[in-house]
């Protein structure tokens, strides 16, 4: 039978992207998440859906705090409070053990209320603890999410389209069954 896995608190995502300046690097601090995962016979799994939201408003800029609400406005944070990656479409996972593996996970990001499909190729880490690490980044561009990259000191120093969302998170199951 399929277990649930909740993320938790030992994650750490980051959103990076440069301007005609100099670069920057975001942090989110509220990230929640859930999966369903089945664990074969065989050693491998399936990852049945994945859940991941985080909180606009949580983000966090290395420039400052003034850099946050045009952060927040590009992202339309009020219309649109949460960035949101799911999957769908169960995934085979070959072999958790020894430890590591390497996973394309094919899935949606929905980003500024816009949802695109994205592949990330992702690294799996099994846990003494039973926990599932996944590590792994996404470049994408702002445009295609329908954002205009957030400029300041009257457009001056304006963000170049390209970021880079990095990740790496955390998720445990109760059972501990894996």
């Amino acid at each position: 039978f399929p277990d649930t896995y909740t993320l938790s608190g030992g994650y750490a995502v980051t959103i990076q992207g440069t301007s005609n300046l100099q670069n920057w690097k975001d942090t989110v601090g509220s990230v929640t998440g859930m999966m369903v995962v089945g664990l074969n016979e065989d050693a491998a799994m399936d990852l049945y859906s994945l859940l991941i939201k985080m909180k606009v408003i949580s983000i966090k800029s290395s420039l400052g705090t003034a850099l946050d609400n045009k952060t927040y406005r590009a992202l339309k944070a009020a219309a649109n409070p949460e960035i949101i990656f799911r999957i769908d479409v169960p995934v085979e996972i070959k072999q958790v053990n020894p430890g590591e593996e390497c996973i394309l996970l094919k899935g949606y990001l929905t980003l500024a209320g816009v949802c695109r499909p994205v592949i990330m190729e992702v690294n799996m880490l099994k846990l003494e603890n039973g926990s599932l690490q996944f590590e792994g980044s996404e470049a994408i561009s702002m445009t295609d999410y329908g954002i205009d990259p957030p400029t300041t000191l009257f457009g001056t120093i304006k963000a170049r389209p390209e970021i880079t969302i990095y990740f790496k998170t955390k998720f445990y199951c109760k059972q501990n069954k894996i």
